[in-house]
């Protein structure tokens, strides 16, 4: 008995391995045939990752990258400090950016995207921390190409064309960041929960959104107290903010799949787009008048630019890049802010100027900006088999109702494109910027200029 319950036992035994083992083939095999399947259905371009849902590619998920590192050499503001010590000058390495992109359309009707990363990561920034999700929305196709209609975390509004620019392709080092008005005050890195409504009728490309802004008492930027000399943001429960741009196309036509806005095409497009843009919140901004009540105001921004990139030499690689822009800004009584990108400094002590510490400067504030940038590429095979060099300059002229003089910002690079394209990209860049003090008269005027010396190296696909 206790010998056939034995071999009852080691058969039945027997039989469960054979089942798992048949099954751990089946399974393999399956997994294997799921590996090969989605590596066939990878649409193999350059520098691109796109799996493809259905025969002709229409339904697809794409996968995006993309990593700025920063090398350079600032000239501190008058006073600076960091950790307590005072510094002149000081030479530092961050990145500028690291982000990762899932985005895709699933069927006929719905697009998706989401955006991971971070910016600024500097020696100063907090270890094991600064990664969060820049996008998150989803879109409905209403009308195929002239109406699309979407929600979520994002920054398809207005301003302006950089207001969102297409990170991986900066024609200058960085973007016009005047452009991201709000940012850092009220949207995360341009960033707001917005319901919008996009698409392109012919020559014309619309965006149209209404905007929930994040709470002044989360912003990270330090913004100035209200006084009887200057407004500032107001700290009531935020209203929706309404956006806008829309823009003319003469040549070819802009892909509008997201919303970021290309610095150059190279030789790749011709194009000639002019556009206008609006923000407009209410009971945004709050100011002190001569009584010493509190009144609440909007903030209204209103934008003009123009884009041209033009092939010359198609064969060769040689193309002519040209911006040009607009902003009228209304940020309340006397409203300015600086912006520091990966300030090196902390603080400051001693003769400080109205700059702040770093590399800090006047960037944004209520009156007149303009703005411009010019590049042009050379031929193919520069350095590298494939490799363009595209030197490049660029100018913010900013009319501040709270300074005495303009604040005139002036940089010049160069852009090594290894790969011809943006891919594998090295740049060098200079910026010169002002520094406001207080005269004897109390005016907010240039002392001097500083400078910063950048070399970034971009890697995407």
């Amino acid at each position: 008995m206790k010998y056939l319950l034995s071999t009852h036992h080691n058969n039945s035994i027997q039989r469960i391995k054979t089942k798992c083992t048949f099954r751990a083939i089946i399974l393999t095999i399956c997994l294997l045939g799921g590996a090969r399947a989605f590596a066939e259905s990878i649409k193999k371009e350059p520098h691109q990752v796109k799996m493809k849902l259905n025969e002709d590619g229409t339904h697809y998920i794409k996968f995006t990258g993309l990593a700025q590192q920063w090398l350079r050499y600032t000239d501190m503001n008058p006073g600076s400090e960091l950790f307590g010590n005072p510094f002149d000058a000081y030479t530092d390495m961050g990145i500028r950016r690291l982000r990762f992109s899932v985005f895709g359309q699933i069927n006929d009707y719905l697009f998706f995207c989401t955006q991971f990363g971070m910016n600024n990561f500097t020696f100063r920034s907090t270890q094991y921390d600064g990664a969060f999700f820049h996008d998150a929305l989803g879109e409905v196709v209403v009308a195929k190409k002239k109406l699309n209609i979407g929600a979520g975390l994002t920054s398809w509004a207005g301003l302006s064309r950089y207001s969102a620019p297409s990170a991986g392709k900066i024609l200058s080092l960085d973007a016009p960041l005047y452009q991201q008005a709000t940012n850092g005050i009220n949207d995360q890195f341009i960033r707001r929960f917005t319901i919008y409504g996009k698409g392109q009728i012919k020559k014309i490309d619309y965006r149209v959104g209404v905007s929930f802004p994040f709470a002044i008492q989360v912003a990270p930027s330090n913004l100035p107290p209200m006084t009887f000399l200057n407004a500032t943001f107001s700290h009531l429960p935020p209203k929706p903010q309404v956006n806008g741009y829309i823009k003319y196309q003469f040549f070819e036509e802009e892909n509008n799949t997201t919303p970021f806005g290309v610095g150059t095409y190279l030789e790749k497009k011709k194009l000639l787009a002019i556009g206008v843009g609006y923000t407009i919140q209410e009971a945004a901004i709050t100011e002190l008048n001569v009584t010493g009540d509190t009144l609440f105001k909007p903030l209204v921004l209103l934008a003009g630019d123009v884009f041209f990139n033009i092939p010359l030499n198609p064969e060769k690689g040689t193309s002519l890049t040209w911006y040009g822009a607009y902003q009228y800004s209304d940020y309340g009584k006397n409203f300015l802010l600086n912006g520091a990108v990966m300030n090196p400094a902390n603080g400051v002590g001693g003769l400080a100027s109205l700059n702040g510490s770093g590399n800090g400067f006047p960037i944004r504030g209520t009156g007149d900006t303009f703005y411009s940038q010019f590049g042009f590429a050379f031929g193919n095979k520069i350095i590298s088999k494939q490799g363009k060099l595209q030197p490049f300059v660029a100018c913010q002229y900013s009319d501040f109702q709270a300074l005495d003089e303009a604040m005139i910002m002036t940089e010049g690079g160069l852009n090594w494109f290894i790969t011809g394209d943006h891919s594998t990209k090295l740049s060098i860049n200079y910026q010169n910027r002002p520094i406001f003090v207080r005269d004897q008269n109390f005016k907010a005027v240039v002392s001097h200029y500083r400078g910063m010396a950048q070399i970034q190296l971009q890697a995407s696909f």
